[in-house]
Parts: C-alpha cells; structure tokens; sequence
C-alpha cells in the first residue's frame, strides 16, 4: 500500500502542475494517514473530499455534501475529524475552476 505522504506529494504536485495553488493543511501520519482534500474554486466556496471504500475495497472519493459549501464549514467538518483522529491530513488546494486532481473515482453522496 502506498503511503499517506507519498500520496499527498504527488497530489500536491498534480495541483501544482495544473497552476493550482495546494496546501498540506494539516500533517498527520506519514504512512497510513487518512486524507481530506478540501478544494475552493474563484467563488470562495469549499468542496471537501472524503475518502471512502466502493463494493470491491478500492478507495473512492465522496463529496461531503452534494454542493459546495461555505469554506468555514468544511473547515469546521477537517477540525472534528481532526479531534476523532489525530492522523488525519487535510489537503487544500485553490483552484479558481475547483478541479479537484484526485486519480481516484469521485462520487457524490
């Protein structure tokens, strides 16, 4: 399994070869840390992306609500995953037309 860093480096670097801006947030556990990836487009608006298994044990992506939200409340959702797992990593990236850059499946709730 890949670790959680290696992870995040390439997603950073996806972003940031797409012109976006990304940040690592929020550092957690370098191997098997889970990701949050919380995305604001021009509007200021937050998407966040939860990690999630489909029916055969792949990872997914899922959005955290089925539209965009305002930033301080996906801030509020990354700060009590945070509380409930202290190896939680959260990924923003800034991207004025909100792409995401995850390789995996992204589905909505």
């Amino acid at each position: 399994m890949l670790k959680t860093k290696i992870w995040v480096d390439a997603l950073v670097r996806r972003a940031e070869s797409g012109l976006a801006a990304a940040y690592v947030i929020r550092h957690g556990d370098e191997d098997a840390g889970a990701v949050l990836v919380k995305v604001v487009a021009a509007d200021r608006l937050a998407r966040l992306y939860v990690p999630a298994r489909d029916e055969h044990g792949e990872r997914i992506w899922q959005m955290f609500r089925k539209s965009a939200v305002p930033e301080s409340e996906a801030d509020a959702y990354c700060e009590k995953r945070h509380q409930d797992d202290p190896d939680l990593w959260v990924v923003e990236i800034e991207d004025r037309d909100g792409r995401h850059f995850l390789t995996e499946p992204v589905e909505k709730l």
